[in-house]
C-alpha cells in the first residue's frame, strides 16, 4: 500500500513538472500585474486619486519637521535689523567652539581664511577676490549680521541654510566672532 501511494505522489509530482514545461502555449499568469504593470503619471491626469486632485503645494504657513522658521528677511533692512537685534539663543555650556571651528574649516575657511584674515585658498588662487577680513573697520561684524549672513548670503557669498542646520551656524558665528577678536576686531557696533 505504501509503495502504491509513493507511485501516486511521483506520477502526480511529474505531471505537474511536465505539465510546467509544454513549449506549444504559455505558461499562465498569475499576478498580471507585477509583469505588465500599469504606469502612472506622477503629477499628471490622477484619476486615481481621490476628486482627481494631483499633487499639491503645503498649506500656507506650514514648517517641515526639524526646521523653525527665520522671521527676519533676506533684504538689506533685514540684514540691518538683525544686525543690530538678533543675538545667539546658545548660553555658554552649549558653544562647542572645536566643533564651530570645524565648521568653519568646512565651509568658510576655503575663502574667508583660517584665521578670518579674508586669505583663503580660493582668494590666493585668485578665483575669487575682494574677501574682507572679520576685522574690517567698515564691516562692524555683530552675531545677527553673521547669521543673517550665512542663513541668506551676501553679495557673491550664497546662502548655506541647507549645509548648516541653526544651532550649527550658532556654532560658526561663536567661532567667526572668535576670530574677530583675535584679528584686534572690536566687538561694539560703530554707527
Amino acid at each position: 500500500m505504501k509503495s502504491l501511494f509513493k507511485l501516486v505522489v511521483l506520477m502526480v509530482v511529474l505531471i505537474s513538472f511536465a505539465s510546467c514545461q509544454k513549449k506549444t502555449r504559455p505558461n499562465y499568469q498569475f499576478f498580471p500585474d507585477m509583469y505588465e504593470p500599469i504606469g502612472y503619471e506622477a503629477y499628471g491626469e490622477a484619476d486615481f486619486l481621490p476628486n482627481g486632485m494631483e499633487a499639491k503645494l503645503p498649506a500656507k504657513g506650514s514648517v517641515a519637521r526639524g526646521h523653525k522658521p527665520f522671521d527676519i528677511d533676506g533684504s538689506l533692512e533685514g540684514y540691518d535689523l538683525a544686525k543690530a537685534t538678533l543675538v545667539s539663543p546658545l548660553d555658554s555650556t552649549q558653544i562647542d567652539s572645536p566643533r564651530g571651528g570645524q565648521l568653519y574649516d568646512i565651509y568658510c575657511g576655503i575663502c574667508h581664511g583660517k584665521k578670518g584674515d579674508g586669505q583663503g585658498t580660493l582668494v590666493k588662487r585668485e578665483k575669487i577676490l575682494g574677501v574682507p577680513a572679520f576685522d574690517d573697520q567698515g564691516r562692524a561684524l555683530t552675531q545677527g549680521s553673521v547669521y543673517h549672513t550665512i542663513h541668506y548670503g551676501k553679495n557673491v557669498m550664497g546662502s548655506y541654510a541647507n549645509q548648516l542646520n541653526e544651532e550649527e551656524r550658532w556654532q560658526v558665528v561663536d567661532y567667526v566672532m572668535h576670530l574677530k577678536s583675535e584679528l584686534g576686531g572690536s566687538q561694539t557696533v560703530k554707527d
